[in-house]
């Protein structure tokens, strides 16, 4: 294996690690409405297969990551770390924001949110109920 191809996975997950703990700071520091806009991206592709293959690979990377950090990383974080690495590729994705119908909620998370592609769910699957509340992006 060449040494580029050994490194890779590696710096995929520390990207990952650091685009963490920068969400963890912002949901917690930051006004929602400061941040919002750099969630989500629509953009005119051309290979939307190679692009999910990828989207695919980077949201098992934050997954891998967030259950290395020594604290734990709700979904929210996760949705935004995903969401800013895949910015950067340009792969066009969703980030939606849902809470759970109120006679639901007794046991349960009552917000959630996720990454979709091309209607597709890639990070956050949780089983709903769900309601849509708001949609950022493609």
């Amino acid at each position: 294996m060449p040494k580029a191809e050994f490194w890779r996975p590696k710096l995929r997950t520390a990207a990952a690690m650091a685009y963490l703990c920068q969400a963890r700071l912002l949901v917690a520091w930051v006004p929602f409405d400061r941040w919002q806009d750099q969630l989500g991206f629509a953009a005119v592709q051309s290979d939307r297969t190679a692009h999910a293959w990828k989207a695919r690979r980077l949201a098992a990377d934050v997954d891998w990551a967030a259950k290395r950090l020594p604290f734990p990383t709700a979904c929210l974080p996760r949705a935004m770390a995903l969401s800013w690495m895949l910015r950067r590729k340009r792969i066009e994705h969703s980030v939606v924001f849902a809470v759970r119908p109120a006679d639901s909620r007794e046991s349960a998370e009552a917000l959630h949110a996720w990454v979709e592609i091309d209607g597709q769910k890639i990070l956050g699957d949780l089983s709903g109920p769900w309601i849509e509340t708001l949609r950022l992006g493609a």
